[in-house]
């Protein structure tokens, strides 16, 4: 019998609307979670009717930050139903774009949206900046802010902050909180890093400026990519926005490696604990990304695809997300209505159609036994699966990639720390940054390559052969996929007549915040909250650490209904 429900509503430093309830035990541990999505999801229903040309555009708002990842899969998914091969520019121009979309959002993520789990910064206040700034040296002992007098004007500016009563970006959280371990100096050294990687993460996106135009939401098109390459040329991407591009590539690789990486590894010592907390399912899916040829060349990716069952390395299954028996989305715990004796759909057939039967708002608890989300359930195999960085390493390493299995041994050696403890809220946590140590290396690859092709005279960046919807198959269906940085993100679409008659969406969240299933069996977060112990249950912050070290984003979504069911605007396709 449940002792006690906490109630975390909003969840923030995410991006979306997640509501969390958990239940704890007589022994302050959780034994029951729900997560609840908590506004909907409708995206699909506006894109009906419309020219598939046009449906990247609509897909990439999906969400505000993942600016890219949406488009990639949107026009991927065009492209796979009408039958386009892109230039082999195109693919490294957007292979590009992902690498770049990847580092910076992993990242910001860290310091800006998981970081303050662990770092205490109202105690970063009493540190000495002497003995910060020998830390700092030990830690990072290439990065050059590491001055005495750095970190004393760092705890100066902090100070002000604190003793105007308006802390700002680090307002409402729970400081003083006794799960906080790191000593002063580690959290000053924290919070300069923090402010350091914001000032940074302004100049990386500039990548997507030059090939796409602007950022957020750079520009794409069916057949490659809608920017012209002349190295010479005034007028197109030339040599110097090239150098440009190259200068904040190796920019992005000394943030990782001589930042992010690092402090990873402090911060992630004084807390082992957490190497056995919050493992959550044992399952991991990856659509696979990065390919060195084509996107319909899986087995070049450098990310590959396929599942991981049951925590077992020695085997991995493959995955086709075209298959019906193996994807089927559920709804019987979600406010969504399926056709009378429908119980599941592959997101090729799919319905977004609301029936929201929950507790009128403002309600105190969701009903356990009812439907209680936004947010559908997914399920591979009749599997709960975990996706996201860590599903990608798992399965990278059970596919014996050199790559994968060499950084995970470096940092599982640095930590001291044995294979299992990657299925964990920190093992989470540390497969974001290993991920972005491969991604700033893969991404200078990439852009080599690129310049060697337009060295060698080949400049295409698109075919438009088949742009025109009178050279397509009447009625077709098509498939995209892209490893957001939150994990595996499926695009499907159906046209007829040169119009799009279906388009489902299956982001990551979906998957990793999922209600349960008709079996009872939990998603990703509810599961990997079990047995998680909460010292105040009036300042959850262990379940803050869980649930971000899956960087939640609820924002797939748009508001079309109010709670009371009254429409708020019509969207007409002409």
């Amino acid at each position: 019998m449940s002792a006690e429900r906490i109630v975390v509503d909003p969840v923030t430093r995410i991006e979306g609307h997640l509501r969390i309830e958990a239940m704890l035990g007589e022994d302050k541990r959780i034994n029951e979670a729900l997560s609840s999505g908590t506004m909907w999801r409708g995206l699909e229903t506006i894109l009906k009717g419309r020219d598939p040309r046009d449906a990247w555009a609509f897909a990439e708002r999906i969400c505000g930050v993942c600016t890219s990842i949406h488009a990639i899969a949107s026009v991927r998914a065009v492209e796979d139903a009408v039958g386009i091969e892109i230039p082999a520019n195109a693919e490294r121009i957007r292979n590009i774009i992902y690498l770049t979309q990847v580092i910076q959002d992993h990242v910001i993520h860290f310091y800006h949206l998981h970081a303050l789990d662990w770092v205490d910064v109202v105690s970063a206040l009493s540190a000495d900046p002497k003995a910060t700034a020998e830390l700092a040296q030990t830690v990072s002992p290439h990065w050059p802010l590491a001055t005495p007098g750095y970190f004393s004007d760092m705890a100066a500016t902090l100070k002000r902050f604190v003793e105007s009563g308006q802390l700002g970006i680090f307002a409402n959280a729970y400081w003083g909180h006794p799960a906080y371990k790191l000593p002063p100096e580690a959290n000053l050294m924290a919070v300069a890093h923090y402010l350091e990687a914001l000032k940074w993460q302004k100049d990386v996106v500039k990548i997507h400026t030059v090939f796409g135009g602007k950022n957020p939401h750079p520009n794409f098109v069916v057949g490659g990519m809608p920017c012209s390459i002349d190295l010479d040329s005034d007028n197109a991407i030339n040599i110097e926005r090239l150098n440009l591009v190259r200068e904040q590539i190796l920019r992005a690789a000394e943030i990782v490696e001589q930042l992010y990486y690092p402090d990873l590894l402090a911060i992630a010592g004084f807390y082992p604990e957490w190497a056995e907390i919050g493992g959550g399912v044992p399952n991991y899916l990856a659509y696979g990304e990065v390919p060195r040829n084509s996107i319909r060349d899986v087995d070049s990716f450098r990310m590959p695809r396929g599942a991981v069952l049951d925590r077992d390395l020695s085997r991995i299954h493959e995955v086709d997300p075209k298959d019906p028996q193996q994807i089927g989305e559920e709804v019987s715990r979600s406010w969504y209505r399926y056709p009378d004796g429908t119980t599941r759909l592959h997101p090729s057939v799919g319905i977004t159609e609301p029936q929201y039967d929950g507790p009128a708002p403002p309600y105190r608890h969701l009903d356990e036994n009812g439907s209680y989300s936004w947010i559908k359930t997914p399920r591979w195999r009749n599997h709960a699966m975990e996706v996201g960085p860590l599903a990608r390493l798992v399965v990278g390493y059970a596919a014996g990639d050199a790559e994968i299995k060499e950084v995970v041994g470096e940092a599982l050696a640095a930590l001291k720390l044995p294979a299992a403890a990657l299925f964990s809220t920190l093992g989470r946590t540390a497969a974001r940054a290993l991920e972005t140590r491969l991604a700033s290396r893969w991404l200078m690859d990439e852009f080599d390559a690129l310049l060697a092709n337009l060295r060698n005279g080949d400049t295409a960046t698109s075919d438009t052969r088949l742009w025109e919807p009178s050279s397509w198959p009447a009625d077709c269906s098509g498939f995209g996929s892209c490893e957001a940085p939150r994990g595996a993100l499926g695009h499907w679409v159906h046209i007829k007549d040169g119009k799009i008659a279906n388009y489902q969406a299956v982001v990551p969240t979906t998957w990793n915040a999922s209600p349960k299933g008709e079996d009872g069996s939990r998603g990703a977060y509810e599961e990997s909250l079990l047995g998680t112990p909460v010292h105040d249950p009036q300042q959850p912050l262990e379940i803050l650490r869980t649930v971000h070290s899956f960087d939640p984003c609820l924002a797939c979504a748009s508001h079309v209904y109010g709670p009371d069911g009254r429409k708020l605007s019509t969207v007409q396709v002409r």
